[in-house]
This record gives C-alpha cells, sequence and structure tokens, in this order.
C-alpha cells in the first residue's frame, strides 16, 4: 500500500472548534486525509506528547461509537491537559473525518492501521513542538501502538489501556467457548485457517458477517501478532492499565503484558469498566449505561495512575 514520503503537508490547521480545546491537525495521504485533534497543554513551553490511539470497530478520536457516546478519549486527552502533558488523538481510516482513508475494506489490514499510527509520530515529531513522544493505545489500538512503538527511536514510553495480552484468534476462540460443540466445530477452524494465511471461499450463510472475505485479509494479519511476545521487544518505560470490571479484556491479559517486559509497571484499578469509567458491576446492561453516558468522568484512579507515570517525563 501506498505510504506518504512524510508527506504531511502537516495541515496544522490551527482552527481551534468552537466547543473545543483543541486544534485540528491532519495527515493527506493518497487514499485520503487522517484528521485528528491536537489538545496542546502548554503553547510556550515545549510538553511531552501522548499519541491516543482508539479501540476497534467504528469508534472515533473521542472514544465513541455512532450508538456509544462515552468521551473516554476526549477526557483522557482533556486529563493529560490538566497535568501539563499535550495529546493527538485522531479518526482511524474509514472513521469520522478520516472517512474517505477507507476506499475499501478488503484492501485494509492491521499493518495499515499500524503504519498509520507510525505516521502519526512522525507527524509529531516533524512539528518539533513537543519534548517526548509517548504512545498510548486503547483495546485493540493498544496492540497497534505496540506495534508502532517497536524499533521507533522517537517513542520514548508506551501506555498499554485495556489491551490485550493474547493473540486475538485465541481470544475470538475464547468469546465463542459457551457456543454448543457443534457450533465450535464449525467455527474454530474457520479461525485456525485465517491464522494460517489460508482464504475461505464458501462461507456459512450465517457467519458470513464474521468471516466474509473482504475482512478475511484483516483477521489474517491480526492474528499474527502476539502482544505479549511483541511487548518483549521494546526497551523503554511501559505502563498497563486495567480494569477489574472490563467485561471484554480480563485482567488476566494485562498479567500476560506484565510478565512479558521486566520495564513495564501495571496497574489494576478496581471497578473500572473498559470504557475507563467507574461501574461495581459485571452485569452487561448496566455496563452498557456506562459505554453510553458521556457525563461519566474517568475512574479516578486511572488519572492518579496516568499522573504518577507522567512525572518522569515531564522533567
Amino acid at each position: 500500500m501506498f505510504r506518504p514520503n512524510i508527506l504531511f503537508c502537516c495541515l496544522f490547521l490551527l482552527s481551534l472548534a468552537a466547543n473545543s480545546q483543541d486544534s485540528i491537525v491532519a495527515i493527506q495521504l493518497k487514499e485520503g486525509k487522517l484528521e485528528g485533534s491536537l489538545c496542546i497543554a502548554d503553547r510556550n513551553h515545549k510538553t511531552p506528547v501522548v499519541l491516543i490511539i482508539a479501540g476497534s470497530g467504528p469508534t472515533d478520536r473521542n472514544g465513541n461509537q455512532y450508538d456509544m457516546e462515552n468521551n473516554s478519549l476526549q477526557l483522557l486527552a482533556r486529563t493529560l491537559k490538566e497535568n501539563g502533558i499535550s495529546s493527538l488523538r485522531f479518526d482511524k481510516r474509514g472513521v469520522g473525518e478520516s472517512k474517505e482513508a477507507l476506499k475499501s475494506e478488503r484492501g485494509l489490514t492491521f499493518d495499515t492501521y499500524v503504519n498509520d499510527a507510525k505516521d502519526w509520530i512522525k507527524f509529531l515529531n516533524k512539528t518539533g513542538s513537543f519534548s517526548k513522544i509517548i504512545v498510548a493505545g486503547h483495546s485493540e489500538g493498544a496492540l497497534i501502538g505496540l506495534l508502532a512503538s517497536e524499533k521507533n527511536k522517537n517513542v520514548s514510553a508506551y501506555i498499554s489501556i485495556a489491551g490485550a495480552g493474547r493473540a486475538a484468534d485465541d481470544i475470538i476462540k475464547e468469546q465463542f467457548s459457551k457456543v454448543p460443540e457443534d457450533v465450535k466445530n464449525i467455527i474454530f477452524p474457520l479461525i485456525d485457517r485465517l491464522k494460517k494465511g489460508d482464504s475461505i471461499a464458501n462461507v456459512p450463510p450465517t457467519l458470513y458477517m464474521l468471516f466474509r472475505p473482504s475482512v478475511q485479509g484483516y483477521m489474517t494479519s491480526w492474528f499474527k501478532y502476539n502482544p505479549s511476545e511483541e511487548l518483549k521487544k521494546l526497551n523503554i518505560p511501559i505502563l498497563i492499565l486495567q480494569g477489574d470490571k472490563d467485561i471484554q479484556v480480563k485482567t488476566l491479559d494485562a498479567e500476560l503484558l506484565s510478565k512479558a517486559n521486566k520495564l513495564a509497571h501495571v496497574s489494576i484499578i478496581t471497578n473500572m469498566n473498559h470504557v475507563l469509567k467507574f461501574c461495581d458491576t459485571d452485569e452487561k446492561e448496566k455496563q452498557l449505561e456506562i459505554y453510553a453516558d458521556p457525563k461519566l468522568p474517568l475512574h479516578p484512579d486511572l488519572v492518579k495512575a496516568l499522573n504518577m507515570f507522567m512525572l518522569g517525563f515531564k522533567q
């Protein structure tokens, strides 16, 4: 796939949105632009900057989907600014203001998102406005950020927020572990075939949405990465944040990540769910209410853990 020769045309559009503290910035690719929101903590002095990478599905720069507005990543940017840390969060290809950059899901791979994250890191470095660059990924964005940070001289630290510690094919199998055995006997071999790089021509109609031909390339490229194995390759400070009321990612994943690299510090946050809010129940209905409430603040212990980790980068 075409990558820009850091054709950033660094569209540093210093157009502050009417109801925002952010500057709109963009990277121009051949396929279209990627747009983000740059939140600068101090315009008179260089500060560290955190690249915030959203999770899976049609999740935008603020952590929202069409029917679930929680503003988790926007709140994360505000929290960092209050602590003197700048941030950049962005709409990934096919989402929000970066929608035009995804022409077809058939050509999309996991590595496409990784390369986009690398381009944003280059963008931040090219501005010369920041003292250090820290990469923070949420959920699936944690693996994207991890891969973008490997052997990247511009990245000073890495933060995994509700990031998986196991390969995606293992997690998908776990999600289907309670279905009837005859159903597993259909699904699991399909997953194994994609893991090996095979294509599946005749997908059962009932499983078409999961295994449709246009996403098979993405799944194969995603399945090849084991986050715990990849984390071993980092030689920079690492923070792993995980809530114990997360119904999408387990504390086991955080533990696997923390064991993979001696530089990693892990914080298991009591009563925090996947969208980084306070939640004292595993009940799905109650969780979904929180997923769709943008007024709820970030969990205070998450804020404390972030602030403590960032102290060393503000010197």
